[in-house]
Formats: C-alpha cells, structure tokens, sequence
C-alpha cells in the first residue's frame, strides 16, 4: 500500500488516494468484449498503474452509464491531490454516461482523471470460462480462482 510521505518543514502529506473506474457490462458481451466484461481485470490494471507511482486505490467502482455528476463517483474526492484512474478511454465510455461531461467536471473540480493506456489482455477459450464461471456462480460459493 502507499506511504506517507513528508513535504518539505518534515509536515506529513497523505497518500494520492485513487479511485478505479470499471465498466459493468453484462456477461452475454462475453464472447465479443471479454475485457469490458472481466471487471476484476480492469481493476487489477488501474491498481498495477497506482501501485507503480505510489498511489493507493481506495475506491473501486462498477458502473454503466453513470451520470458524471453522481454523488457515488465524487463521494470523498479531495480536489488537487485525489484522481480517478480507468484502464483506457472505452471502459470510460462504457462505465459513464458522457466522457466528455465526466473530464470538464472533473477539471470543475480540480480532480485529474487518467487512463492506464496499455493493451488489454487477449482472452483464450481458458480465460473466458474463468470469467464467466466467476461471474455466474457468485452465490454458489465459488471464490473466482
């Protein structure tokens, strides 16, 4: 997890806290978009990114087409050092209702908004079982390993 970190005068500063956007998209998207629908893979990739700097995912979300105002995404947001992170641009177009909206409220508010940017796993026959047996036996006990 992050430290914290000491400003300049010993003063300490907390962590940048990140909040991971993935989009829910529904498991009959599977055989055509396996990657917008294994939501624990985009997380996994919004966390690989904070990890890398420092930063620490204190909020992971699972939207569709969520309004960019809604309280669910702005809920603890400190303006200037907290930032939401999406694995790229389409998971952001999937999760809300409007990128564009999202990104002019998000400077509004003095809060960064990044993509991870890397190429998205590509999914075997082997992968796309594990997400759907992950995603359609949740309450029979099964763990997703």
């Amino acid at each position: 997890m992050g430290e914290v970190r000491h400003a300049p005068g010993g003063a300490a500063r907390t962590p940048v806290q990140v909040t991971a956007i993935a989009s829910l998209t529904p498991l009959e998207e599977l055989h055509d978009d396996p990657f917008l629908v294994d939501s624990r893979s985009q997380h996994a990739m919004c966390a690989r990114w904070a990890a890398e700097r420092g930063y620490v995912v204190t909020r992971e979300l699972l939207v569709r087409g969520l309004r960019p105002d809604h309280c669910a995404l702005w809920d603890g947001m400190r303006p200037g050092v907290d930032l939401f992170v999406a694995p790229s641009r389409r998971v952001l177009e999937r999760a809300l209702s409007s990128v564009e909206d999202f990104t002019a409220e998000c400077a509004r508010r003095g809060v960064r908004v990044e993509t991870v940017g890397r190429a998205e796993p590509s999914y075997d026959a082997q992968m796309k079982a594990r997400v759907h047996r992950r995603l359609s036996l949740p309450t029979a006990g099964y763990d997703g390993r």
